[in-house]
């Protein structure tokens, strides 16, 4: 192999790993958009929950009243976290999923090169 063609052989490897990296920023991107939107349906799940309350002792009639309501409201809340979590879970069982490809995919190609530009060295 003379030097115009390891040169070659560098750019080109060089130019895969540049695209792998970026893939793998276009997959982080794709993560953190999803996980911040988790984030953004729970804040609003908690700002709703205090908004009941607060509308709830402003309301009641007396202090059993708001006692028996506050119950009943976060026992809705906890009910409501609970089916968030499961949907948090399941997005980091994907993310998982979508790191593990992307990481076999990769490393597939890498060894693939490599065994390419050894075989003609």
């Amino acid at each position: 192999m003379n030097t115009s063609e390891s040169l070659k052989t560098i750019n080109e490897l060089t130019s895969k790993n540049v695209e792998r990296m970026t893939s793998l920023g276009e997959l982080n991107m794709r993560i953190f958009e999803k996980v911040a939107a988790r984030q953004l349906d729970a804040v609003t799940l908690y700002m709703d929950h205090a908004m009941r309350v607060m509308k709830l002792a402003t309301e009641s009639k007396g202090y059993n009243d708001f006692f028996k309501g506050q119950v009943e409201v976060t026992k809705d809340l906890s009910e409501r976290v609970m089916a968030e979590s499961k949907t948090t879970i399941q997005l980091a069982s994907e993310a998982r999923d979508d790191y593990r490809a992307w990481f076999e995919k990769n490393l597939a190609e890498v060894s693939s090169d490599l065994r390419k530009n050894v075989a003609t060295a």
